[in-house]
């Protein structure tokens, strides 16, 4: 028995020292140049305004920045693997817990202390924040935006409840023409209304809550919008209507208004109406981008990750992206400058995103995407009976989630 005991730890030591040794040599090349890689999915312009600031770490610190269409899949993949994972990540919030869980996140507060972060909107670290660790360094953040075509909706026409909403789609929907479309039955959007219900597709502690009386109630309740809207609501659909003036009114993110002022729109943005059933806002999902450690970078490269990331935490390199983005900085103090106050679209997401819900960043909100979208096609689009089908889709979600645990 002791011979194996003795086996073991030195099979141990060796492994540990072989460990070390690797993850020397992965701190620095030979000339005493720490390499960084950080994957990310983000458009040209975002990636060429964040190379070019991270090349003022040059020469102690070369960051390479490689786009990847898979990033989701290929982190489950190779995280685990520091020879094949990136050292960092840019993307959105939401797949947080799914990572924490597989145990290759660093919480950011491992490298740059808690108190370095408080000039950040606090929803926005909560977004970042998963099981009490902060997993993300929030850079900017997007909502969707209540946009109208002031060609036939004016300013002071816009409708500041739903109801006169409603009012305006029953006065305005005819010939061919809309009065307000949106992407019903697309989870992402449907959320909006439950959240402005007071409701929830998912709690944070992973618990689906499809058969809640607020859920049924939204869905209830935005049957009757749904109804004065085209049947088939997918992307496609709903963008072409508004760009080509056959919708006055839509809910769409900041992606769809250079677009459609390309079309020679004049767009309009507002706040979202808020629902006389509820007296709250719609409420739609917040999404925040931004940077994420794999552990084995926080243990091997700390100081050049430190590096990064206060790069990163520039208040004009963070501007500078929302604006490439068309998304919103996550720094309080980016909107005490000018160039923010002034960019009309900038401020009325951040205005949105007071009352906008962070997308849950727990596991099992993989699940609740699939089953949701079930969900709102069944009512909206199949006329079945919302507390019915909302029964089905809780029990369906709680299977699915049951096997996934």
């Amino acid at each position: 028995m002791k011979k194996i005991v003795a086996a073991f730890l030195t099979l141990t030591m060796a492994l540990s020292l072989l460990t070390g040794c690797q993850q020397g040599k992965a701190e620095q090349t030979e000339d005493g140049v720490t390499e960084i890689v950080i994957w990310h999915d983000k458009e040209d312009e975002v990636a060429e305004i964040l190379q070019k600031k991270l090349e003022t770490l040059e020469p102690e610190i070369h960051v390479t920045l490689e786009k990847k269409s898979d990033l989701t899949e290929s982190l489950k993949m190779v995280g685990n693997n520091p020879k094949a994972a990136p050292d960092m990540y840019f993307f959105a919030h939401d797949k947080i817990g799914v990572y924490a869980e597989m145990g290759i996140l660093a919480p950011i507060t491992d490298i740059i202390p808690k108190e370095d972060l408080k000039d950040y909107m606090t929803n926005t670290i909560e977004a970042a924040t998963y099981k009490g660790e902060i997993y993300q360094l929030p850079v900017y953040y997007e909502t969707l935006l209540f946009l109208y075509n002031r060609l036939y909706m004016k300013d002071d026409d816009v409708p500041a409840t739903t109801e006169e909403l409603y009012s305006y789609m029953q006065e305005n929907t005819r010939g061919g023409h809309y009065g307000f479309v949106e992407q019903h039955s697309t989870p992402y959007y449907a959320a909006g209304w439950i959240n402005g219900f007071g409701g929830t597709v998912l709690t944070a502690d992973g618990t689906p809550q499809l058969d809640s009386q607020e859920v049924i109630e939204a869905l209830q309740y935005h049957k009757k919008f749904v109804d004065l809207m085209p049947g088939e609501t997918e992307y496609a659909t709903v963008n072409t209507l508004f760009k080509e003036g056959m919708a006055h009114a839509t809910i769409a993110g900041p992606w769809l208004i250079p677009t459609v002022r390309e079309s020679g729109m004049d767009v309009g943005v507002a706040q979202m109406p808020v629902i006389d059933e509820s007296g709250q806002q719609i409420s739609p999902y917040m999404g925040v981008q931004g940077i994420h450690v794999l552990k084995n970078a926080a243990e091997t490269k700390k100081d050049a990750v430190e590096k990064v990331l206060r790069a990163i935490m520039d208040p004009q390199l963070e501007i500078d992206l929302a604006k490439a983005s068309g998304c919103a900085p996550a720094l309080n103090s980016c909107y005490e400058m000018e160039e923010i106050q002034s960019d009309e679209i900038v401020m009325a997401m951040k205005e949105t995103a007071e009352h906008a819900v962070p997308m849950p960043n727990v596991p099992e909100m993989d699940v609740m995407w699939t089953v949701m979208g079930n969900l709102l096609t069944d009512v909206n689009m199949s006329g079945k009976d919302v507390e019915e089908s909302a029964q089905s889709a809780q029990k369906e979600a709680e299977q699915l989630i049951s096997n996934m645990r």
